[in-house]
């Protein structure tokens, strides 16, 4: 069975009928001809097929204008909204700067991720009467849960008050549902990686396989779930069995890549570093008819982020790189701290130093001439085929990668101690960098550097208790900041309560 393949012939099979989401538009969907949930999962087949629908949620990372990355960065102090100008794209503008509201916030990010976890739900109750091996039906099921656990993981990263829904409902349940605990959101968090970690293999087949979960993805997701509750030590002994010895290959093959750069080559996919990589195809044709509908495949962080108007002219030597929208423009902030790293030529393009080279470009919104470089295709990875080839592009990205696990390791030890050096070291030494002493401080500076503009920092300063400090001239405001307001749609005749101080 390929997932690669089958992922991108996506068939809906009436998943959508039953969603958790509170607001109607998640909750009924017209069918359309599609089959239905009650006379679909007849056999293996169709099984795989509702499984594949339910990892494709987890595109919601990067495809589509409502992405998680690009999203996530404009909060952060290392990228601002950016784009076209202030009213392109409500949402991403109003969490730049702090004005997020009921109003503005888009639904998707409550509602996507919600309607996965419909899809896990349904595909669990289902299972056990399809015609299928006992074997296959425990990892489908095991892939299902540990799914609904990363879907929860991130609406209870964002949004924190959620409903606990384990279940498929009908419309008229999820209009009753009520909120939860966040711990109770955990510790079903928990039990569902835990159970998915028991069953899944340790290793998937790439050729094959590639994208599906295996039981080192699962325990590096329950490693980072351990280190955002506070439960250090159960958090370090994960990532332990994920990182192995520092610098070396772990029992799960993982070893970082030799080249810090390599990371983002477009054609490098499931290399040893990726513990969970999100799939993009060239392939899927994408139009801007069904953009962000969940039946585009397509990478939009690689068409979003580059200079708007990027030309060069016929003798030029700047890079051949496409004509972006301009979001996510780098701060100064973020240019200085890697100014003189290693990783700042993979990492950042410098309008401003290409333009000496015969480049020009228009600028954008909060330009400063500094743009999001890991995630900028050149003309020649331009898509062929049929749609948009905008919406088209096919770089894979990463939720989950070695160097993240080597930083969160090192931090669930406490920034102290000869194995907390050993992985900083490591990650430093993979980009020629001298030792620093380990510290928690020294920890949360190579996470900026490292993993600048992958969807991390903002996380990263809330969970550290940090934003309110670091972000206070965006306009941060500390007990309400942390998590972001419910859509209002989303709460309309239901019994869910809207977070603090929105």
């Amino acid at each position: 069975m390929k997932i690669k393949n089958i992922k991108y012939s996506f068939i809906a099979v009436g998943l959508l009928l039953l969603s958790s989401s509170c607001g109607e538009d998640f909750l009924t969907v017209e069918p359309k001809g599609l089959p239905l949930v009650d006379n679909y999962y007849k056999n293996e087949a169709e099984a795989f097929s509702a499984l594949v629908a339910v990892y494709d949620i987890m595109g919601k990372q990067s495809k589509g204008f409502e992405n998680m990355i690009t999203m996530l960065n404009a909060g952060s102090d290392d990228f601002y909204a950016g784009g076209g100008g202030p009213g392109d794209g409500a949402g991403i503008h109003a969490f730049d700067n702090y004005t997020l509201d009921k109003i503005n916030m888009p639904r998707s990010y409550w509602g996507d991720f919600f309607q996965g976890i419909a899809r896990a739900n349904i595909l669990l109750v289902k299972l056990p009467d399809v015609d299928m091996p006992d074997t296959k039906k425990a990892r489908f099921a095991a892939e299902a849960k540990a799914l609904r656990g990363y879907f929860y993981f991130e609406l209870v990263r964002t949004f924190r008050n959620l409903p606990l829904i384990l279940t498929p409902i009908s419309p008229a349940e999820g209009y009753k549902v009520t909120q939860v605990a966040p711990e109770e959101i955990y510790a079903q968090i928990e039990k569902d990686l835990i159970e998915a970690k028991a069953v899944l293999p340790s290793k998937v087949d790439v050729p094959t396989e590639g994208g599906r979960l295996s039981k080192g993805a699962v325990q590096a997701l329950l490693g980072k779930v351990y280190l955002y509750e506070g439960k250090n030590s159960l958090a370090a002994a994960e990532f332990a069995d994920v990182n192995g010895t520092p610098g070396g290959t772990s029992m799960y093959g993982y070893k970082l890549l030799t080249k810090f750069s390599d990371l983002w080559v477009i054609s490098n996919k499931f290399n040893s570093e990726a513990i969970i990589e999100i799939m993009h195809t060239d392939k899927s044709n994408a139009d801007w008819g069904f953009w962000g509908g969940g039946a585009d495949e397509g990478n939009s962080v690689n068409i979003m982020v580059g200079p708007r108007g990027y030309t060069r002219g016929t003798n030029s030597s700047a890079p051949d790189y496409i004509s972006g929208w301009s979001f996510n423009p780098v701060t100064k902030s973020l240019y200085d701290a890697l100014k003189g790293d290693p990783r700042f030529d993979a990492t950042i393009m410098d309008m401003l130093a290409l333009k000496a080279g015969g480049a020009e470009y228009s600028t954008g919104d909060q330009d400063t001439g500094y743009f999001l470089k890991k995630f900028m295709p050149l003309n020649s990875d331009t898509s062929t085929g049929g749609g948009a080839a905008a919406l088209n592009y096919k770089q894979d990205t990463y939720a989950i990668r070695l160097a993240d696990t080597y930083l969160m390791e090192a931090e669930a030890l406490g920034g102290t101690g000869a194995r907390a050096q050993a992985l900083l070291d490591a990650v430093r030494a993979r980009v020629g960098l001298a030792s620093v002493p380990v510290s928690l401080d020294a920890i949360a500076n190579e996470r900026r550097l490292e993993l600048a503009g992958e969807g991390h920092r903002w996380f990263d300063l809330v969970r550290t208790g940090k934003a309110a400090t670091v972000l206070a001239s965006s306009g941060f405001v500390a007990g309400k900041n942390e998590v972001w307001p419910i859509p209002q749609k989303d709460l309309e005749n239901t019994q869910l309560v809207q977070n603090p101080n929105y």
